[in-house]
């Protein structure tokens, strides 16, 4: 047996990566805002591709599309700008023509205004193909509104940029329009740059002896116990006596949420017979195992998804059995689960509100946050991030669902919740969708991540968990995939031998990019000094003298956002 004659000192210094970073790519802008202004900002990126992006030289690069009557604006303090009226139908605007390459990812923005009230209105590329709509924002009259999008094209060609609104009543006016290419290195460069940045710290160890000198070429091991960054993973109660399931599921995730046993109509089949057996037995396991669960969902707005016995009450009945609901589900599993779907997608569905008054999703919000105030309630919705065509629940409609919520009197703690149910990775439009969302200064997270089958499933997984994670306003993802014998909602990530598929692989291996430690173990310079950036969360690290005669014992470490730099940790250790 080797004699342990020395003494090993660790010196953990923890340093911010908000500095010194270079990218070689035109630096993204992340940058949006939410109110309406009386003058627009600047054009990102300079307008981009755009011709005259601010109309400072007329109409030039503009034309008319349909009947409608275009001309230059300009208002009292010298901003210049173009309007579109005389409209006789929605696409009837002004557009531009450009070039698009199917390589490239396109990020769009534009500053919008209307001649009356209000209007939704969409930015639409018109291809070789067929549509591509880039963003949508309610757009006012007397003041100036930031719509935010993106696009990608499945075919290089000629292109047309038009502006449409269903209100043909309505003026529209535009100023400050920007669409600027990236390639796709450029793109992957600036999610390292976020990662590096927001999810991750540089650390330094130093190896010393009992006499405070530094000892070179000792080697540095690192082990992560538990990222900061949560992924999770949906369950259903098969898990429940299958030890294959739970063995796999177990050692992956550590978050997860219940496919439908937490649901209403799971709960309460019949008027006041409620069973719980199925949520009771799932929470009892999650807790055995380690997981943390979200609370899905005390309400689904869909009036379609309400147990049958509920579409056909009286408002005064509705309302007894509202509240004997979100005081039952709520009330029994107080302080276990760290959110709660409160109302379940109330921005494409509005039961409650056609029955109970247009207040009754923030009366809600109230009751659930004084049942269970130490569990975030959480609005969630689909369409949000994956889904640019859908200006129901676009990001600006989100937002307005938050305002309002806001000035009907809820003002306790609220979450983002966005499903993320894709088809495609139009990852210029989910980085867009999550900038504007970030501007409410709420949580985020994904709360039900999937892509739908095809030859790109596994591929477009990847892309997404990648650009989803890169950006510092989401703080975790949950992957919709309940394993059942007849298959997934959606996505599967293992066969029914507990064997994974591609899109399991995919999850695999990008989960153990998050937590592994890049380059280590790794030696100690002369200086006796380790130095290497991880992401955050909680560490054990040893020190193997260079001998091979010595090792220290297991020192943990926990690396969180927004440290700063800290005194050096010192521990002497016998060996």
């Amino acid at each position: 047996m080797a004699k342990f004659v020395n003494y090993f000192l660790f010196v953990v210094t923890i340093l911010n990566l908000g500095f010194g970073l270079q990218v070689h790519a035109v630096p993204y802008d992340h940058s949006y805002t939410h109110e309406c202004l009386a003058k627009p900002i600047k054009p990102q990126y300079d307008g981009g591709i755009v011709v005259n992006p601010e109309l400072n030289e007329g109409l030039y690069g503009w034309t008319s599309v349909g009947d409608a009557n275009i001309k230059h604006g300009k208002s009292y303090d010298g901003n210049k700008y173009i309007i579109a009226s005389e409209r006789k139908q929605s696409f009837h605007s002004f557009s531009q023509k450009f070039i698009l390459q199917k390589e490239k990812l396109y990020t769009f923005s534009a500053w919008l205004q209307v001649s009356d009230g209000n209007a939704d209105v969409a930015a639409v590329f018109k291809t070789k193909t067929g549509y591509e709509i880039a963003g949508w924002v309610t757009a006012r009259k007397g003041c100036w509104s930031m719509l935010k999008g993106g696009l990608v094209v499945n075919t290089s060609g000629p292109t047309e940029l038009y502006f449409e609104s269903n209100n043909t009543k309505v003026d529209i006016w535009a100023d400050s329009i920007s669409l600027q290419p990236f390639t796709h290195q450029e793109w992957k460069s600036h999610q390292q740059q976020n990662i590096e940045k927001f999810r991750k710290s540089k650390v330094k160890f130093q190896a010393v002896d009992k006499h405070g000198q530094p000892i070179p070429n000792a080697t540095v091991s690192i082990k992560q116990r538990r990222p900061n960054f949560p992924v999770g993973c949906a369950i259903n109660q098969n898990i429940l006596q299958n030890s294959a399931y739970q063995n796999w599921f177990t050692t992956r995730f550590k978050y997860t949420v219940f496919e439908n046993e937490l649901k209403w109509y799971s709960n309460e089949r019949s008027r006041g017979s409620e069973d719980y057996s199925a949520s009771d037995a799932l929470v009892k396991f999650a807790q055995s195992r380690g997981v943390a669960v979200r609370g899905h969902n005390v309400f689904w707005a869909n009036p379609a998804d309400q147990p049958n016995w509920v579409p056909g009450l009286s408002s005064n009945d509705l309302w007894a059995a509202s509240n004997k609901r979100i005081n039952s589900v709520m009330g029994r599993y107080r302080g276990q689960l760290f959110h709660w779907d409160v109302m379940n997608e109330n921005l494409h569905f509005n039961f409650f509100e056609s029955k109970l008054g247009w207040n009754a999703s923030t009366v809600f919000y109230g009751k659930a946050n004084a049942i269970d105030g130490k569990t975030t309630p959480f609005l969630n919705e689909y369409n949000t991030i994956e889904e640019s065509g859908d200006g129901t629940s676009s990001p600006s409609k989100y937002l307005q669902k938050i305002s309002e919520m806001r000035k009907n009197g809820y003002n306790g703690p609220l979450g983002i919740g966005v499903q993320g149910h894709f088809t495609n990775a139009n990852l210029p439009y989910l980085r867009s969708a999550i900038d504007q969302l970030a501007s409410a200064k709420l949580p985020i997270w994904v709360t039900e991540l999937d892509v739908k089958s095809g030859p790109n499933q596994a591929s477009y997984l990847e892309k997404i968990l990648w650009e989803i994670h890169s950006h510092s306003a989401v703080q975790g993802i949950i992957i919709w995939s309940a394993w059942s014998p007849n298959g997934c909602y959606v996505m599967c990530l293992t066969d029914n031998n507990f064997r994974n598929l591609a899109t399991g692989n995919i999850v695999d291996k990008v989960m153990n990019q998050w937590t592994h430690a890049a380059d280590l173990p790794g030696p100690t310079d002369s200086n006796g000094i380790f130095e290497t950036s991880l992401y955050h969360g909680e560490y054990e690290v040893k020190i193997n003298h260079p001998n091979g005669d010595a090792v220290s014992n297991l020192h943990e470490i926990n690396l969180l956002p927004n440290d700063e730099a800290q005194d050096t940790y010192r521990i002497t250790i016998n060996v």
